[in-house]
């Protein structure tokens, strides 16, 4: 099956998301990168809503895109206003951009109370519009704007707005649950009422949805099954609101579950990493749990289903992970049995017998039983592991550290830190400065060490989280520490626990450093370890 056509509007309608913000050089790349994904339809923008937008238009025209076509969006002629003298039609009419996608109301609501104009006025304001486009040089693209609120309220006026652009040329009529509230059987008999009344009009039938009620995915392919043939929707669901349909995961879907061939193989393949790719643009944390896509997608923690997607992955994953680009993950906690630990020792080179892995598994469940939690700690989880089979060689021991912080009467706040350590039978006193304590420890070690780990000098921190345990015991209570580092190859976490937050953060620093030394030397170079997923870094 084929036919389906991928319109992506995240450069229009996901820009209107809580935080969205890109330059016109940054939506070039996004175009790119959509290019690069398959999609069919770019919607760039409005082009006459401001200067931005404009120098948008500007430097796509130089560009050349291998699949992807531009759009352009714009709205219906204003009320007795002729289409050729609106001055915003005549902006798209001008632009390079060979689609136009016009919106225009369909629910009596709007008519009444928002542009104030009759049915009939309406309806030649959609028919004209869509003609003068035609008239340009231009494939039409009508979207209707709160098409099933409409429908619901006066379903033959609705079909009325729909056939006037249709009939005036229109290649494609977009049916827009602009509200977000409508359910997936309502999606459903409508559409499958629209693609009858336009049986006989040489017109493709569109599905434009957001997610205010959570169900633009299944709403999208409801419509899908009821004979829609373009798809509108946005990269990781951005938008208004709840959000836009989220086409990362709509097209897994079309392709894998309903046989639509949406993309290439290849393209789908790069399914995750372009995902990330526009959460990172956009300053974004990825959202760990999104489907396909997310770093917990196919991630196992309880020891029975880690068992059985051992003996066949099939048996707890829908999907062979590789296939959209992301990888299976097995996570360690006090749920973890002797399977889970043997095979994140696997992962990582090591073979554990069965007294050692059940030694593994009680002093996991004893930590975390204290606040420890390895999920996000694999290289704080593959020490542990080294210690158990005895391959793990400290980088020091440690005599003592402190750190002092001074606030003085004129605001500054100085922070010193000493330590001292022993190294292959020497000892090493350092003391550093840092714009806090932690960053005072660990320039003092660096600089202790450095010289006899030189790769030191390449691992930098790139996350810190800290997190209080059992908030009713207030600036007593324990404290989790998470840390980030990596090495410009690999992404790895870390982790420390106790009721002094300092020292807590000394045990994730020391634990990072320890196995960027151990734990990423033996790596092959780019490799990064199975615990930790590099949406780490981009957490910060």
């Amino acid at each position: 099956m084929s036919g389906i056509e991928l319109y992506d509007t995240t450069l229009r309608d996901g820009m209107q998301g809580e935080g969205m913000s890109l330059s016109a050089a940054e939506k070039v790349r996004v175009a790119h990168r959509l290019d690069e994904l398959g999609i069919n339809l770019i919607e760039a923008g409005f082009p006459s809503s401001n200067p931005k937008e404009l120098e948008l238009f500007r430097l796509l025209e130089s560009e050349r895109f291998e699949q992807a076509r531009i759009a352009a969006f714009g709205m219906t002629r204003r009320r007795d206003l002729a289409a050729e003298a609106d001055p915003a039609l005549r902006i798209l009419a001008e632009c390079f951009a060979p689609v136009c996608t016009l919106v225009g109301k369909t629910w009596s609501l709007h008519l009444e109370k928002v542009v104030k104009v009759d049915r009939e006025e309406n309806l030649r304001m959609i028919s004209e519009s869509v003609a003068f486009l035609l008239g340009a040089g231009k494939q039409v693209i009508y979207d209707a704007e709160h098409f099933f609120d409409g429908y619901a309220d006066d379903p033959e006026y609705a079909l009325r707005c729909l056939r006037a652009a249709s009939q005036a040329g229109a290649q494609t009529v977009t049916c827009c649950d602009t509200n977000g509230g409508t359910l997936p059987g309502q999606i459903g008999s409508v559409m499958a009422a629209v693609v009858r009344e336009l049986a006989t009009e040489d017109t493709a039938v569109g599905i434009h949805c957001h997610d205010d009620a959570g169900c633009a995915v299944a709403c999208t392919l409801a419509a899908v099954g009821e004979g829609a043939t373009q798809v509108q929707g946005t990269m990781n669901g951005y938008g208004e609101r709840c959000g836009n349909a989220n086409l990362v995961t709509i097209v897994p879907n079309l392709q894998l579950k309903l046989g639509h061939q949406c993309v290439s193989a290849q393209q789908l393949a790069s399914l995750t990493e372009a995902a990330h790719f526009f959460d990172e643009l956009l300053n974004f944390t990825p959202d760990p749990d999104q489907p396909y896509v997310g770093r917990n997608a196919f991630a196992h923690k309880g020891g029975m289903h880690v068992a059985g997607v051992a003996a066949d992955p099939s048996t707890f994953e829908h999907i062979d992970p590789a296939i959209v680009g992301n990888d299976r993950e097995v996570l360690v906690s006090e749920l973890s049995g002797k399977g889970t630990v043997v095979s994140r020792a696997a992962e990582v080179g090591m073979s554990l017998d069965d007294s050692q892995a059940a030694r593994v598994v009680e002093h996991v469940k004893a930590l975390e039983h204290r606040g420890y939690h390895y999920e996000a700690a694999g290289g704080s989880f593959e020490l542990l592991l080294r210690k158990e089979t005895g391959e793990y060689e400290p980088l020091f021991r440690l005599e003592s550290w402190r750190a002092i912080v001074e606030k003085r009467a004129d605001g500054r706040v100085e922070t010193e830190a000493t330590i001292k350590i022993w190294v292959d039978g020497e000892r090493y006193v350092r003391t550093a400065e840092g714009n806090g304590p932690v960053n005072a420890l660990d320039r003092a070690l660096r600089d202790a060490l450095v010289e006899i780990h030189p790769h030191l000098a390449d691992i930098d921190l790139v996350n810190f989280k800290v997190r209080i345990l059992d908030e009713t015991k207030g600036t007593g209570a324990v404290t989790r520490v998470l840390l980030d580092a990596s090495d410009g190859e690999a992404v790895w976490g870390s982790i420390g626990v106790s009721e002094n937050v300092i020292e807590a953060s000394w045990e994730a620093l020391v634990d990072s450093l320890e196995y960027g030394m151990q734990g990423a030397s033996r790596r092959p170079q780019g490799e990064a370890p199975a615990a930790a997923s590099p949406d780490a870094a981009r957490t910060q």
